[in-house]
């Protein structure tokens, strides 16, 4: 099926026509033109025309609204990596509608035939309660005023609008609320959409109910979650309040429940714990027999926030990257990080083999940015310390392998056989990697061949659990909105209403979706406690630690020994040994 798509022109002309007259965004001298798209005011939510520029070695974003002036944002802290991200960026394909387009886009999503990239991971909310109540969160029952909790039945008509989605939808789906560990039912749920045909099954959580139910994560993962993503701030008590005490906890369960799919999800924000970039991925090698990497994700800065708090909190792609590299003594590079669509032609050349569509992840390429490093370690057991890290790029010509599996599969489109060209391709393989520099007990020449001769979930789970992935994903607010990001999103959520909706509308525009979808699907608070009996919200649900307790254990301690050097405040017992 061919998906009729307006082009970005389309949606930037339906833009000037919302704006009714309204001033355009000018450049001064020192200023750079790059694209233009549109944006929201973030007062009104007026669709606007807006330009993407550069000045002083950055990219800005900048819109004008008639009734409430100018907003400008930092968009990109670096052109470099901006030009090579844009370098990657490919058309996409578009879906099989779910609605039709009724208003320019971001305020037809369901989604509409205008969205150029499938499903690439389904959020799936299973509630909106939460056992901790912090002062950022945005999201959770008693600020809502309400229970959000679908019913099994409800989540499998949900995850129906995946599996139906051509020309090829993903196989994934993050079970994320609130707090998911807080449904009894939750195991059922992974059973169901393990029944569904759903290959790869994450669970987003702080973690905290698994020290209270420590077989649940055994639970979970006999019937079928793949990957835990766990929410990680930072290595101190400082950076990371929301669960620093419970995270070694947490790993020994994982490591008893053979739970060994972790990935640390920082929310990184400048001035609070941008510092500890690099500890993160130390914290992460140091476990790396149960995490299998670090997914960062800039602050996304929400509500009415005037330009010098944004500027106080603000931190981008780039910045993040270059933190990275500095914290980590030059070893993780700026240089070996490439954007989501670099990882097309991998997906394009498996498409023209087997001559079945693919997920193309088509994304915008300022959407994320993504790389593999190897820890190499010296001691062992309790003594064991980091070497070093080895970005694939040291052993690896990324950029020429890319060249090449684009280049044959437009071969194969122009009648070569796919048979010869796959085994061309894979024997050809080796003369991309360097076996000199690459990690000793590493084969990558034959992790990659069985990847793409035998295209099998478990030989691309191999090559997971040999490295530490690291991503960047940025999630936009009303400041930064680019509606051509929009348009390439490939993480969506399942709504109960039938719709399939962008990370970015259905987060940044809550009020026109989340929040308005999720109370037409909820009960009230008196309603649940009437349900369900008291307890289940408010204060005497939420979690209450015991920082003495958790400090005063071989096992916090052992965690975090290498980095006490870090905190203001070392527990007296790890003094005392």
């Amino acid at each position: 099926m061919v998906v009729e798509i307006p082009s970005p022109r389309f949606f930037e002309a339906e833009g000037r026509k919302i704006a009714a007259g309204g001033p355009r965004p000018k450049l001064s001298s020192n200023e750079r033109f790059l694209r233009h798209t549109s944006s929201v005011c973030p007062e009104c939510y007026r669709l606007l025309p807006a330009i993407i520029f550069e000045r002083d070695g950055a990219v800005y974003i900048r819109k004008e609204c008639p009734d409430h002036g100018e907003f400008e944002e930092i968009y990109w802290g670096d052109i470099e990596m901006f030009k090579k991200a844009m370098k990657y960026e490919v058309p996409g394909r578009g879906i099989t509608p779910h609605m039709k387009l009724k208003a320019p886009c971001p305020f037809s999503c369901g989604i509409c035939n205008a969205h150029l990239n499938s499903t690439a991971l389904a959020n799936l909310v299973v509630t909106n309660r939460c056992n901790l109540d912090c002062w950022y969160c945005f999201f959770y029952a008693e600020k809502a005023g309400y229970v959000y909790e679908p019913s099994l039945e409800e989540i499998d008509k949900m995850v129906d609008l995946l599996i139906n989605e051509k020309p090829a939808h993903g196989n994934a789906i993050q079970i994320t609320g609130g707090e998911p560990t807080l449904r009894e039912d939750l195991v059922e749920i992974v059973k169901l959409l393990k029944r569904k045909g759903i290959r790869h099954i994450q669970l987003n959580t702080q973690g905290i109910i698994f020290l209270e139910k420590p077989e649940l994560m055994r639970q979970l993962r006999e019937a079928g979650v793949n990957t835990i993503y766990l929410s990680f701030d930072g290595v101190t008590p400082e950076a990371n309040p929301k669960n620093h005490w419970e995270i070694p906890y947490i790993l020994e369960i994982a490591r008893k429940s053979s739970m060994t799919s972790l990935v640390l999800v920082p929310t990184v924000i400048k001035g609070i714990n941008d510092h500890e970039v690099g500890d993160m991925i130390r914290f992460a090698a140091l476990n790396i027999d149960v995490i299998r990497g670090v997914n960062y994700q800039p602050v996304s800065l929400t509500g009415q926030m005037p330009r010098t708090e944004r500027e106080k909190y603000r931190i981008t792609i780039p910045d993040v990257i270059r933190k990275i590299e500095e914290q980590t003594n030059g070893e993780i590079y700026r240089e070996a990080w490439y954007p989501v669509p670099f990882t097309v032609a991998i997906s394009d050349f498996v498409e023209a083999v087997t001559g079945e569509p693919k997920l193309m992840m088509t994304n915008h390429p300022a959407c994320g940015m993504a790389t593999y490093v190897f820890p190499e370690f010296e001691g062992a057991g309790m003594s064991r310390r980091i070497k070093r890290f080895v970005p694939i790029t040291d052993f690896v010509d990324v950029e020429a392998l890319h060249d090449y599996l684009k280049q044959k599969a437009e071969e194969i489109r122009n009648g070569a056989s796919r048979y010869l060209t796959l085994v061309k391709a894979v024997f050809n393989l080796y003369k991309f990697i360097d076996r000199k520099k690459q990690p000793k007990d590493l084969n990558l020449t034959g992790i990659l061949r069985k990847i793409l001769l035998e295209r099998s979930y478990k030989a691309l789970g191999e090559f997971h659990y040999k490295s530490l992935f690291l991503g960047m994903m940025h999630f936009m607010d009303l400041y930064n909105y680019d509606v051509q990001r929009v348009m390439r999103c490939n993480i969506h959520y399942l709504s109960p209403d039938g719709r399939v909706i962008p990370f970015c509308t259905y987060n940044v525009l809550s009020d026109i979706y989340r929040d308005k979808i999720i109370k037409e699907h909820s009960i009230s608070l008196e309603e649940y406690e009437r349900r369900y009996g008291k307890g289940l919200i408010g204060e005497e649900s939420k979690y209450k630690r015991d920082i003495r307790k958790l400090e005063s254990s071989e096992i916090y301690i052992r965690t975090y020994e290498p980095f006490f050097h870090k905190f203001r405040r070392v527990p007296a017992i790890a003094r005392k040994s």
